[in-house]
């Protein structure tokens, strides 16, 4: 089998993009709205309906061989949508996700989120007279038809263009049952090798005693001091003046507090630069849930984390009766559905303070993202120290005299 490979990036084009500095609209509590339209690394859409689409638009044309099977990987690299990937007369074999290998089946289509990556074998074995038509359409928006990014797939003997009506995606605009189905289908390949953790199938992860729990409960934008805000657990984050990786390599007091609540609070939602307090070498159990309106990403920096559970409703300890303890996929962005709540398992073995974010631009720039400090108590005692800070970084707010 000829392997071969190639990569898609889809992106949600808008115009103009928000201003991450300070957006007026934003600030004020706008939405982002829909997209202007989706792009398939970075052109198109193809021509496929003289209505919908004007002539001379530069589109992605993939060029491949009869009989040969292509390695293609696929990346949502857009800012708040969800997109629906799908190819006109064949199947897609999943085969990894962001850096797991995942058990190989087969999908007439994928919905992929916001941050999300996967690869797909691709086998050219239909007929390769034509072309066939590469969409990638927005998910649960109002008019998708109008939200369409179309490639080409074109066999080096194709004698005519991909004809026919598109491939059509999941029709269920306000039903997430189709999408959070499909998720649940996505386990982990526990045969194949594997960098890390370990040689896959021996990290069993559902046998480690979990040693933190964090409900995270996201909620629409509300009003905290005159200003609308996201938040987590009633927490919105504030970036402080001193960068906190260097506040807590230099002993910086005051910077931010080891006080993130592990669950929702019955209290006024507030703006504070709170971090978790991670445990060296432990393993959290972290549950999104979702009480906003649409469908969230979350990514968490530094590492990648077990997917055991998700399902619609409020999370409670019974939900753990649900869990996938055996072959959850390991990834480092997953999706919430509205109304419905995430779980995850991570064995917190890499030192830092890492970023844990909603990926939809929108909400994180109102604040909904956090911290994790996670410190090896055996640095100062060991061989082991870490890695000097190079020649040009940049010292500011409170070690602002420290800059060269």
């Amino acid at each position: 089998m000829a392997l071969l490979l190639l990569s898609l990036l889809l992106l949600c084009a808008r115009s103009p993009e928000p201003a991450m500095a300070g957006d007026p609209s934003l600030d004020a509590g706008a939405p982002l709205g829909p997209p202007d339209g989706v792009l398939i690394n970075g052109l198109g859409p193809y021509r496929y309906n003289d209505t919908l689409v004007p002539p001379a638009i530069t589109y992605e044309r993939i060029n491949v061989e009869p009989g040969r099977t292509y390695r293609l990987r696929v990346h949502n690299v857009g800012v708040s949508t969800s997109l629906n990937f799908r190819i006109q007369g064949h199947s897609l074999l999943l085969v990894e996700t962001e850096g797991s290998y995942t058990s190989q089946q087969n999908y007439s289509n994928m919905d992929i989120h916001v941050g999300q990556s996967y690869s797909f074998l691709v086998t050219m074995d239909q007929n390769a007279s034509t072309d066939y038509y590469v969409v990638a359409s927005a998910r649960f928006v109002a008019d998708p038809d109008k939200l369409t990014g179309v490639a080409i797939l074109h066999y080096s003997n194709s004698q005519g263009p991909a004809s026919g009506p598109l491939p059509a995606a999941p029709d269920d605009q306000y039903d997430t049952a189709f999408s959070i189905n499909q998720a649940r289908s996505i386990r982990w390949n526990v045969t194949a090798s594997g960098a890390r953790p370990n040689p896959q199938g021996s990290f069993h992860y559902g046998d480690i005693t979990v040693t933190d729990v964090y409900l995270l409960q996201s909620r629409p934008p509300e009003l905290i001091d005159g200003q609308l805000r996201s938040t987590i657990n009633g927490i919105s984050y504030i970036a402080p003046s001193t960068p906190l990786i260097l506040a807590q390599l230099f002993n910086v007091p005051g910077v931010f507090k080891l006080d993130f609540p592990n669950h929702p609070m019955n209290r006024l939602p507030k703006v504070d630069t709170s971090v978790i307090n991670g445990t060296y070498k432990g393993f959290m159990e972290i549950i999104f849930q979702n009480n906003a309106t649409t469908v969230q990403s979350y990514h968490l920096d530094g590492y990648a984390f077990f997917v055991v559970g998700m399902d619609y409703g409020l999370w409670t300890d019974n939900s753990r009766g649900t869990y996938n303890k055996w072959d959850g996929v390991a990834r480092s962005t997953i999706q919430v559905f509205p109304g419905a709540w995430t779980a995850v398992l991570v064995f917190l073995d890499n030192a830092g303070i890492w970023n844990l974010r909603v990926e939809n631009l929108d909400s994180w720039y109102m604040g909904q993202e956090l911290y994790i400090s996670v410190v090896n108590p055996e640095e100062d005692h060991s061989d082991k120290t870490p890695l000097p800070l190079p020649d040009n970084t940049i010292f500011c707010g409170a070690l602002s005299s420290l800059q060269k």
